[in-house]
């Protein structure tokens, strides 16, 4: 190993293995029994705790934990991947719990897997090659992301919640544990099911992350407009456009509606009238 690649403050315990060519930030920790690849960057003050494999192009954010048998970077599960030098990058002061997986990229995908700040994966969740995760996103236990998934800010996936690969999941949307979605859902919005379907507003969350009564009601009509109201799909778009011109938080889903290419590849509503409640309920 090249010492001007490992900062002086770094502890680095004696089982651990490093390979040359590694570079290791100031404060960061590495315990007993790792394992460092030698095109791996480890921020200032990471600590991978114990029994740890880092491998690939992969860097790892300042501050972030890797619990005991985490792993990052180890090759994809693709029959298709013939060793290219591809990789991940984790966000500062994001957790990855116990036996967590975060494999890296493919050269079919962009190259990269991306995990956004101030995650938490916890323990057994699993992230699947090429996907992008975004900042302050929760994976409850033994969630499964499939290759190539698009995880939005501030999302929240409840326990053993599976997820298709190449599917979108807009910024602020929850979904319920054992879900499995194998369809786009728009941002701010609550998937629940087997398969998953569209159940109404993460109002919980939203309220959560300071969105006001008026913003609530706002997207609460619009998700009626849109997924409720008679009408074809495009018909109901077009006029929840024309109603909530000029609000954002509107806008940012109909944008995520429409850039889904095919019509089949979005969510389908679930019992949207009892689901969605009345606007009373948010007082």
């Amino acid at each position: 190993m090249a010492l001007d690649a490992v900062a002086a403050s770094a502890r680095i315990h004696p089982s651990a293995i490093v390979a040359p060519g590694a570079v290791i930030g100031e404060g960061a920790g590495i315990g007993p029994f790792c394992t460092v690849g030698a095109d791996v960057v480890i921020g200032a003050g990471a600590v991978l705790t114990s029994h740890n494999v880092v491998e690939g192009h992969t860097e790892i954010g300042e501050g972030v934990m890797l619990a005991p048998f985490a792993s990052v970077g180890l090759a994809p599960q693709d029959l298709k991947y013939k060793g290219e030098p591809t990789g991940v990058r984790l966000g500062a002061r994001s957790q990855l719990r116990e036996h967590v997986t975060v494999h890296r990229g493919s050269v079919g995908g962009t190259g990269m897997t991306v995990v956004g700040t101030d995650c938490l994966l916890m323990a057994c969740s699993h992230v699947g090659h090429d996907s992008v995760v975004g900042n302050g996103v929760i994976l409850a236990n033994n969630v499964m992301l499939g290759g190539h998934v698009k995880l939005g800010d501030n999302c929240f996936l409840g326990g053993g919640a599976a997820i298709h690969q190449t599917v979108r999941i807009g910024r602020q949307a929850m979904i319920g544990g054992l879900a499995g979605v194998t369809n786009d859902v728009p941002p701010f919005g609550n998937a629940f099911g087997l398969p998953a379907r569209l159940v109404g507003l993460n109002v919980i969350g939203l309220r959560r992350r300071g969105f006001s009564r008026e913003n609530l009601h706002a997207l609460r009509a619009a998700f009626r407009l849109i997924f409720r109201d008679p009408g074809t799909f495009q018909e109901r778009l077009s006029a929840a456009e024309a109603q909530f011109a000029g609000d954002a938080l509107v806008e940012e889903v109909i944008g995520f509606l429409r850039s889904t290419e095919r019509r089949r590849d979005l969510i389908r509503p679930g019992r949207m009238t009892a689901e969605f409640g009345t606007d009373e309920e948010e007082g």
